[in-house]
């Protein structure tokens, strides 16, 4: 019998009104641009590709979580570049370990939810 392993995940897409002006918003967070044609542009999630679409009326989407190794000095970068957050960062969780989970939460140009999220080792 043959197993099947699956990888981690290749893309997320995610659909837009306006594709040129949700470029250069997912620019103003620092990921890095791979390409552009058409009505599409795809960057890079720490390996993992995001695929902007546009289409007439984008559909409710999931929210996206981008990791962050410091989610209070990614918080006041993003801040300092213009992102709005609709809290600050704050504890969501902690594990057995000591470990926390901290979030902070954010709308895309299209009011969509982010958010940064960082493990804090104890």
């Amino acid at each position: 019998m043959t197993t099947l392993t699956l990888g981690p995940l290749a893309q997320i897409a995610r659909t837009v009104r306006d594709i040129k002006e949700s470029e250069a918003w997912y620019r103003t967070l620092g990921l890095p641009h791979l390409y552009s044609f058409g009505s599409l542009a795809f960057f890079d999630c720490g390996g993992t590709r995001l695929m902007l679409s546009a289409q007439e009326k984008p559909a409710p989407e999931s929210i996206l979580y981008l990791r962050v190794e410091d989610i209070r000095t990614a918080y006041e970068l993003l801040r300092s570049r213009g992102i709005e957050f609709m809290d600050a960062p704050h504890l969501i969780h902690r594990h057995a370990d000591g470990t926390e989970e901290w979030m902070a939460h954010f709308q895309d140009a299209e009011g969509r939810p982010l958010a940064i999220m960082s493990q804090v080792k104890p």
